[in-house]
């Protein structure tokens, strides 16, 4: 609260408060270059004990197949030197050195593959021009090239994840490398990034407090306070000494947005936006473009309706619907009979669901319920629900007993992702409620979804959930479909199912 009285002060700030500004930006700027400095170096580590370790392994390969081996180490040394300096180059062009606060693991180790992938061929280009300049060449062989390949990038990758695990590790326990920040913008973004920070220490973000023309100074929203009005952000950044603004509005013109960027930019600040995502997704549905020069706003076509991307969707559908179905065949086996045990009624159960273009289809799973669960009441599940049986509460917290729907899969009738399908009573109430909420249902519904790896499913908000239906809808992509399988993929190893009963 010394922030908020603070306001109504002379604007100078004290050399005092000055000189711990730039003790602690020092700190900031000295801790990131260590956490830089040492990101490049595990990389080099894992890059070149995979190459190096895997041609010394397949040294005796190469003798036998009458390839010769320089005759001293110089050869060797420079190749090594032109190698790093390739990989160094192509990941920082990937941007993996920027040590963006929570981005994907999963994008990460795509840029990882694009960049290990692109360095590698510059590295064959590197050793066949080295007799060009009067040194030799070092002898390879497709399986040590793919093999070296291969091992660089899942060695980098591991040593990634360990590297971004020390450091939310710091960022949450020892306040290193730790950015203040302000939020503008109390509406339901701002609350949602603010959310999202308080429940993710590992972010290393410690906000000071909303700036907003909405509530009064001093008001506590969700235990953060209102340090001042965006008139006053100037201010506000000054004595909170913030590195980082968070813009977080809805409902706002370009140029209120313009006025904020502006009087943020005169600090020695980051600047972030953050969209009403909701208004961009369900009522903004434009992208940019031009004519000749001549910017021009259209409405933005999804990309699924392609068909050469439905085409690849469904390729994708079947080749793993297949692969999980023989996998899991033993297992699928033995549910059947524990089902059948636990309780009086069939194994599977079958409720009607609306699909694509609202067509309902039968979506089929192991029963987890009684047989009279309908007569004890509908509506969605809740914890310790009475209805469900011993059995079910595990085959739903694990999402096992989800494992049939991949013969809807098969069918044609879901896709592996998509937006989840409701019941018809369900939609029919849902399209009065939502904006646009039946524009998810110009896909195929899908086993698991956008929303559902972040967290909603079951009993959750629906507005939430569409909002997440429509981004993915909106915005997809093969690869967004493999990032939300593995997401998923992951939550179910580590027993991180959200709302899961």
């Amino acid at each position: 609260m010394a922030a908020i009285s603070s306001l109504n002060k002379k604007p100078a700030l004290s050399s005092e408060m000055a000189q711990i500004h730039r003790t602690s930006q020092l700190r900031n700027n000295t801790w990131a270059f260590i956490l830089g400095f040492s990101l490049l170096f595990s990389d080099l580590i894992a890059i070149n004990a995979s190459f190096v370790g895997i041609y010394i392994f397949h040294i005796p390969e190469i003798l036998d197949n009458g390839l010769l081996l320089p005759a001293d180490f110089a050869p060797v040394r420079l190749f090594l030197l032109l190698l790093n300096l390739a990989f160094s180059f192509a990941l920082s062009a990937n941007g993996l050195y920027a040590l963006r606060r929570g981005a994907s693991r999963i994008d990460e180790a795509y840029k990882v593959f694009m960049a290990i992938s692109l360095a590698t061929v510059l590295g064959l280009v590197i050793n066949a021009l080295l007799p060009q300049f009067g040194s030799a060449d070092l002898p390879w062989t497709p399986m040590i090239l793919v093999l070296s390949w291969l091992t660089a990038i899942f060695s980098t990758i591991a040593l990634r994840l360990l590297h971004r695990r020390v450091v939310f590790r710091l960022r949450a326990h020892h306040g290193i490398d730790t950015r203040r920040a302000l939020i503008v913008g109390t509406a339901e973004p701002g609350r949602l990034v603010w959310a999202t920070i308080r429940h993710t220490p590992a972010l290393g973000y410690r906000v000071q407090g909303f700036v907003s023309d909405e509530h009064p100074v001093g008001t506590l929203i969700d235990d953060l306070p209102v340090l001042g009005s965006t008139n006053q952000l100037n201010r506000v950044i000054q004595i909170t000494q913030a590195a980082e603004v968070l813009v977080a509005l809805t409902n706002n013109s370009q140029s209120d947005l313009l006025e904020i960027v502006h009087l943020a930019e005169d600090q020695a600040v980051s600047i972030r936006i953050y969209p009403d995502t909701f208004q961009l997704i369900t009522n903004n549905e434009v992208s940019i473009g031009d004519l000749n020069g001549l910017p021009l706003v259209s409405v933005k076509n999804a990309a699924l309706d392609n068909p050469l991307n439905q085409l690849l969707k469904r390729i994708l559908d079947l080749l793993l619907a297949c692969l999980i179905l023989v996998a899991t065949a033993p297992l699928l086996l033995l549910l059947a009979v524990l089902v059948k045990l636990d309780s009086e009624g069939p194994v599977f159960f079958l409720q009607a669901r609306v699909g694509m273009d609202g067509k309902p289809f039968y979506m089929l799973k192991f029963r987890t319920m009684r047989t009279d669960a309908e007569a004890q009441g509908p509506g969605w599940t809740k914890p310790a629900d009475p209805r469900v049986t011993r059995l079910g509460s595990f085959l739903r917290r694990s999402s096992l007993d989800e494992l049939p729907q991949f013969i809807n899969v098969l069918l044609g009738e879901m896709s592996i992702v998509g937006p989840r399908p409701e019941q018809p009573k369900w939609v029919e109430q849902f399209r009065q409620q939502v904006p646009r909420y039946m524009r998810r249902h110009k896909e195929k519904a899908g086993i698991t979804g956008w929303a559902q790896v972040n967290g909603f499913r079951g009993d959750t908000s629906i507005e939430e959930r569409t909002r997440y239906d429509l981004y993915y809808i909106e915005n997809w992509s093969l690869l967004f479909d493999i990032k939300i399988i593995v997401r998923t993929a992951a939550n179910l190893l580590t027993a991180n199912q959200k709302n899961a009963y």
